[in-house]
């Protein structure tokens, strides 16, 4: 590691421009771009900088940086050399995964049409991406069916040149054999020019023309062909992913999302054409170092916009967040275009319900990638490493219990167990438990309880003579093997109290931690100072991943006991229901949301109740207030 002040640059102009810091080997690791390069350069030579920054400017033993005219012209080289050096420490949003594109080499003397999966090449035109290979697929036959332009490779062409015979695809109307001379060179670049034509605007031109095919066919009893075009309609449709009827037709704009969770960032587009969708793509951030303070969005911009054609930028762009950098891209990107483009936040409307579908995806993407993640025994393997480390463990964690409470009020408390072995999770042994409120009404007391009660089984299991299990031959029970780490969601208050359960059952020596959701602090035992783990700590993220998991499960248990708590309570208010009645009713719908919705008529068909009282549980439910839950917080909303 290398003293910031060796290298620490002087005389440096209050000018705007693009700064490189480079390590001990001579390779760029950050790039950044500043209006007052003097200004920002010596914040990184200050005391007390963000971790991250820290160790950047420790690694680095040099920093150089370029002078320009204007803002633009600093974003635009920093766009091309973070494309260049790809560096360590900046954001860099990778495609989640390969997208199929449709392609047409329109510079060819011949254009070829091809389904391709490579990076975009010169004088070759781009439709797509699309999200699903199959419905492409279609749409390639079905363009090849209607223009019937070239698609077979370069050799093969020629080789048809050769022989002067053109191939099966000519044969059966798939293509208008320039090779052979069916069609002249002009003539067949006008098809392409249609097709170019036919996929910027959309399905217009190609569908009724189907759709005449198709009742020719028909009229012609010709019903297998027909049946065929039909297929093609639909194929067609599908992989254009239209969605006119929901969307306007005047809408011509990408929509863009971004989704955070912890470190993790993704992001998610929808390319809208006169109202239809013709493509989705996502991005995922590369979270190796990434200094603090960085902006997402103009990484992401930079990764959608940075290597595409002026063409395919559009006049309008909707994004659910601001930035400082807003204005300057969408400059950068109107000079690019030579047209004018807006970069748009909605508030409200149809654009701001269509950018919460493209977050959905966003989120759906991340999902995906952590559960890549997770699934990675390397990953897995180096998280647990890091946490044996951090908290002082004698050996590796390689099972870890998490214990959380859910309740509302000191109302239905509930707490749940998750288990997780080698960093993945093992729900068989997933646990719920109903906490006794007479002896436990708050979080500290319903965890002591929990973990006292789950304890004691451990206990009791082990107690049991294994030659008398192995003779039988059966198995430990699952509750007797002990954890290599205990979690506990929640701060000092739920450590203490966790404490106060291992000791009181004779476990002391189980390590144990209490992980804070304030600043994501982890707290142990007689410790009055938490352990802070590196935001980009993999051992960090698994702690985090088996907290949340508890928690989910915990508010799902808690959801099911209140709904059916609610439910007795509503029951217990109507005259004419006895025991049998009310438990045949909670036994069928269990909730008083399964209940609302059903209908009279439903209601009356459960054994005993009948018409008439059916109509008094109708009536006793119009009278109830409807409640909900926050998804995310479990939280009661009342009148939602």
């Amino acid at each position: 590691m290398s003293d910031p002040s060796s290298y620490r640059p002087q005389d440096v102009p209050p000018l705007p421009g693009v700064y490189r810091f480079f390590d001990s080997s001579d390779h760029v690791i950050y790039v950044g771009k500043a209006l007052s390069l003097k200004s920002r350069l010596s914040n990184y030579f200050q005391a007390n900088l963000p971790e991250r920054t820290n160790r950047m400017v420790h690694e680095a033993v040099r920093v150089d940086w370029t002078i320009v005219d204007t803002e633009i012209e600093a974003l635009q080289l920093e766009f091309s050399w973070i494309k260049q050096y790809s560096p360590d420490y900046n954001v860099q949003f990778r495609d989640d995964k390969s997208y199929p594109y449709l392609a047409l080499t329109i510079e060819d003397n011949f254009p070829r049409l091809l389904i391709t999966r490579k990076q975009k090449k010169a004088g070759v035109k781009y439709f797509g991406p699309f999200t699903q290979a199959w419905a492409l697929r279609n749409t390639f036959e079905v363009v090849l069916k209607v223009f019937r332009i070239r698609s077979c490779t370069d050799s093969n062409f020629q080789k048809a040149q050769r022989a002067k015979r053109q191939c099966l695809l000519g044969d059966i109307g798939k293509c208008s054999a320039p090779c052979v001379g069916w069609i002249s060179e002009q003539d067949h670049r006008a098809i392409a020019d249609r097709i170019v034509s036919f996929m910027d605007a959309g399905q217009a031109e190609i569908i009724p023309t189907l759709e005449k095919e198709m009742e020719l066919a028909s009229v012609s009893q010709e019903y297998e062909r027909a049946g065929k075009i039909r297929d093609q309609i639909a194929g067609l449709k599908h992989a254009q992913e239209s969605t006119e009827g929901a969307l306007s037709e005047t809408l011509f704009a990408d929509v863009v999302a971004l989704h955070r969770d912890g470190a993790f960032v993704a992001a998610s587009v929808f390319v809208i054409r006169g109202g239809a969708i013709k493509g989705s793509r996502s991005w995922l951030v590369d979270q190796k170092h990434l200094v603090e303070g960085q902006d997402e969005i103009t990484a992401l911009f930079a990764s959608m916009y940075g290597n595409v054609e002026a063409s395919e930028i559009p006049h309008e762009i909707l994004i659910n967040e601001s930035s400082d950098e807003i204005s300057t891209l969408a400059f950068w990107l109107s000079e690019r275009k030579g047209s004018k483009v807006e970069i748009k936040v909605p508030i409200r409307g149809e654009k701001a319900e269509l950018i919460e579908t493209v977050k959905r995806n966003a989120q759906y993407a991340l999902i995906q990638h952590v559960n890549k993640r997770s699934a990675d025994v390397g990953i897995s393997g180096q998280a647990l490493v890091e946490i044996q480390q951090e908290l002082g463990l004698a050996e590796l964690p390689l099972r870890i219990e998490c214990f959380d409470i859910s309740n509302i009020s000191g109302t239905t408390v509930v707490a749940s167990m998750v288990v997780f072995e080698d960093g993945v999770p093992k729900k068989s042994e997933y646990r719920r438990f109903i906490i006794d409120t007479t002896t436990a009404w708050d979080d500290t007391r319903a965890m002591h309880q929990v973990l006292t009660r789950r304890l004691k089984r451990l206990s009791d299991e082990q107690s049991i003579d294994l030659i008398e299990v192995h003779q039988s031959g059966g198995k430990r029970a699952k509750f007797s093997y002990p954890p290599q780490l205990i979690i506990v969601d929640g701060g000092v208050p739920q450590v203490n109290s966790a404490v106060r359960a291992l000791a009181e059952t004779g476990f002391s020596q189980i390590p144990l931690c209490g992980l804070a959701k304030r600043l994501e602090e982890v707290w142990l035992p007689a410790n009055p100072v938490p352990v802070m783990l590196g935001r980009s700590s993999e051992g960090l993220y698994l702690l985090q991943r088996i907290r949340d998991e508890a928690h989910r499960f915990a508010i799902t248990f808690h959801r099911s006991r209140r709904s059916r708590a609610m439910l007795e309570s509503l029951l217990d208010s109507v005259s004419q229901l006895g025991d049998i009645r009310r438990k045949a009713l909670l036994d069928h719908f269990g909730s008083v949301s399964a209940l609302r919705k059903a209908s009279t008529e439903e209601i009356a068909r459960i054994p005993g109740i009948g018409k008439k009282i059916a109509d008094l549980i109708a009536e006793s439910i119009s009278r109830e207030p409807i409640e909900g839950f926050d998804a995310q917080t479990g939280e009661v909303l009342e009148g939602s």
